[in-house]
């Protein structure tokens, strides 16, 4: 049975914040629950989203049987369950295991990686990212090095559409040419190597990561020293090179569109084979829909909180988007849950200041052309990145901006008043400011 540890009290800062390494890594895990006010929260990595159909229902029997029955998808592709007693680490740990889901308990944490959901599906991008995704976990896995990264830390594998290069991946691997290019932090510089040498090539860039972090605390490469960071591309390739790695230097500017997954069918299946892209209001799945889902073929988790189930038979895939969209899942064009998202707020977190979730419900209406979030305060837990509206709970109402990147514009504040705080977000999401 794999070691758990039982849920302790976190430092007050979440466990999304960037900073120094003045304490532990606060990161939840699997093995390392948080206790948060409606029980205690365990975060199953999962590298790429990828899941069979039994590492699908072995996540949904812990959920039911553990916790409060629902699954939490996250802005990592990775999973969260909730409403967990604090002694049930021990059964949960061995559940995952028995799936698959822990191939170490060492690094369980660090095994953050986004992956372009529609590689190798719908016919776009210069690879399929499978094989990287594939070498890069058991690499990391076999590293003893790595088990030092943090659980913040993330590599993103993009097939060339630039879907999650725009995500801002301490590491990034993009398929251009045949060959493989490195980003290490956001910097436009990137480093080509053949395409079999890119996982290598990350774990290296990872390595090299923490020698230079040893000294400064930093968690991801946005925290180091500028200095540092502007040097660490070059030790990367000094180390690729010193053991044969073929290695050039390019340039590629990062993507800054982020472009989630069409919900509806996906182009490009075969008559064996189909995919279907599926979209999940706040990302909350109840046992109903997760026992569908799970059900009908592999499943790849994005990092928008949406769902490409793969290996669908195509005379199924109709009936399937049926199904699924009279359990309230999106399964086309025009919902207007699209690209509306939230934190857990209330009850759930004890640092909220409202429940946003139900908050983001009572504002839907028709879609609008910009993604909205909703925080229940500062810290905007799991929010979205490239362009969006930015609502956060205040203690006089909530504050609406406008966000592209690091850029901020058309603030306005709303009082607590239901109707006007949906107008304005309607109003924000339409237009630009």
């Amino acid at each position: 049975m794999l070691a758990a540890m039982s849920a302790t009290p976190l430092p007050s800062r979440s466990p999304g914040d960037a900073g120094a390494r003045g304490s532990g890594d606060a990161c939840p895990g699997a093995l390392r629950l948080h206790r948060a006010d409606d029980g205690a929260l365990a975060r199953i990595r999962i590298p790429g989203g990828v899941l069979t159909p039994r590492q699908a229902e072995t996540l949904g029997q812990a959920a039911e049987r553990l916790g409060d029955g629902e699954l939490h998808l996250t802005s990592r592709g990775n999973v969260q369950l909730r409403g967990l007693a604090p002694d049930c680490s021990a059964e949960l740990a061995g559940l995952l295991d028995e799936a698959g889901l822990l191939p170490s308990p060492r690094h369980e944490r660090v095994r953050n990686v986004v992956a372009s959901p529609l590689s190798g599906l719908d016919g776009l991008g210069s690879v399929d990212v499978r094989p990287w995704l594939t070498d890069l976990d058991r690499l990391l896995c076999g590293s003893t090095h790595t088990t030092a990264l943090s659980g913040r830390f993330l590599f993103a594998l993009d097939d060339g559409r630039g879907d999650v290069d725009a995500l801002g991946a301490d590491l990034t691997l993009l398929g251009h040419d045949g060959d493989a290019l490195l980003r290490v932090g956001h910097g436009d510089e990137v480093l080509r190597v053949p395409r079999a040498d890119g996982p290598p090539a990350a774990l290296t860039a990872a390595e090299a990561f923490l020698d230079s972090a040893r000294d400064t605390g930093a968690w991801r490469v946005k925290d180091l020293p500028d200095v540092t960071a502007a040097a660490l591309p070059a030790e990367v390739a000094r180390r690729l090179r010193r053991t044969g790695t073929t290695v050039t230097t390019d340039h590629r500017p990062r993507a800054v569109d982020v472009l989630p997954p069409p919900h509806g069918p996906v182009p490009g299946g075969s008559r064996k084979s189909a995919a279907l892209s599926v979209g999940v209001p706040l990302g909350r799945l109840v046992p109903a829909q997760w026992r569908l889902l799970s059900g009908a073929g592999e499943l790849r988790l994005t990092p928008w909180r949406g769902i490409v189930v793969t290996g669908v038979r195509p005379g199924r895939s109709e009936a399937l988007s049926a199904d699924l969209a009279e359990a309230g899942l999106i399964t086309g064009p025009g919902s207007p849950w699209a690209g509306v998202g939230a934190c857990i707020g209330r009850p759930g977190c004890a640092k909220s200041l409202a429940d946003v979730r139900a908050e983001a419900g009572a504002a839907v209406g028709p879609a609008g052309r910009l993604p909205v979030y909703w925080s229940g305060c500062e810290r905007r837990c799991g929010h979205p990145h490239g362009e969006w509206i930015d609502v956060v709970a205040t203690p006089g109402g909530h504050r609406i901006s406008h966000r592209q990147g690091d850029l901020v514009s058309g603030t306005a504040t709303v009082r607590n008043d239901p109707v006007a705080l949906g107008a304005a977000v309607a109003k924000a999401r339409g237009a630009r400011t």
